[in-house]
């Protein structure tokens, strides 16, 4: 069942709000772009219900200071596994 934007950007928010979500991770869970996640939370969502706009807003302030964070674990990570895999080949 298809459902209108703004009942979806509702649906958006609330999952953001219980699940401290990344705008990527909503996506994921509902099936959409990004930029369909982006646009309803940040434009809908503020016409549809703007007490749960702030709180999304703030959560997803949140994500956007720790994103630099992320990104260095996810690239560290990288690297570790990819030195544990050459070793592991020379080992053989």
């Amino acid at each position: 069942m298809k459902t209108r934007p703004g009942q979806r950007a509702v649906m958006l928010g609330q999952y953001i709000i219980e699940n401290r979500a990344t705008v990527r991770s909503a996506a994921r869970e509902f099936g959409v772009s990004k930029s369909t996640v982006h646009k309803d939370v940040s434009e809908r969502l503020r016409k549809e219900d703007y007490a749960l706009f702030t709180q999304v807003r703030s959560v997803l302030d949140v994500n956007k200071q720790e994103r630099h964070i992320r990104g260095g674990m996810a690239t560290r990570k990288k690297y570790r596994e990819l030195a544990e895999h050459r070793c592991g080949r020379q080992k053989s």
